[in-house]
């Protein structure tokens, strides 16, 4: 795709947010069942069923998914997406481009091994590697504006509002 192709793709979706915010507002989801056989939680991707687990620093099989690991993919896939659609509308061209994104954890906190270690990842750091003749104030343009749009990037670095309820039914 091409900026031209693009910003007419975008155009008369930025003008009905525009006339109409709310049309902006879209609740995204996400399910899935808990696995009664194993320590597991089968998700829905949209795609295919994912079975996500316990880590193997965990005690997990390593068969599963790894939440933190699905975690550090959804950046990835949202940072690249991200960094081309904006390399397309500023015609930078890419040749290449690679996303790496990595996080520390302290696995003490998660197994209540020690109470004062976290739960959760300490750092992540993500990286695009690309090729391009651009010229590093366009190369500058592209990760500030990268950052400033992807999704997931934003709401792991400001952290949202998270509400947690448990159901019976």
């Amino acid at each position: 795709m091409d900026a031209a192709t693009l910003r007419a793709t975008q155009a008369p979706i930025k003008e009905r947010y525009k006339t109409d915010p709310k049309a902006a507002f879209i609740t995204l989801k996400a399910k899935g069942s808990i696995d009664n056989d194993g320590i597991a939680c089968k998700v829905e991707t949209g795609r295919q069923i994912a079975a996500a687990g316990l880590h193997p620093a965990t005690g997990g099989s390593g068969l599963e998914l790894c939440s933190g690991d699905m975690l550090l993919e959804a950046l990835v896939a949202c940072a690249g997406v991200t960094l081309k659609s904006v390399a397309t509308a500023l015609e930078i061209p890419l040749t290449s481009g690679n996303v790496v994104a990595e996080g520390d954890l302290d696995f003490r906190g998660t197994l209540g091994v020690d109470k004062e270690a976290p739960v959760g990842f300490a750092e992540i750091r993500l990286r695009f590697d690309v090729g391009t003749e651009a010229p590093q104030d366009k190369l500058d343009l592209l990760l500030k504006l990268t950052e400033r749009y992807c999704v997931v990037y934003q709401t792991i670095k400001n952290g949202p509002k998270v509400s947690v309820a448990l159901n019976r039914v």
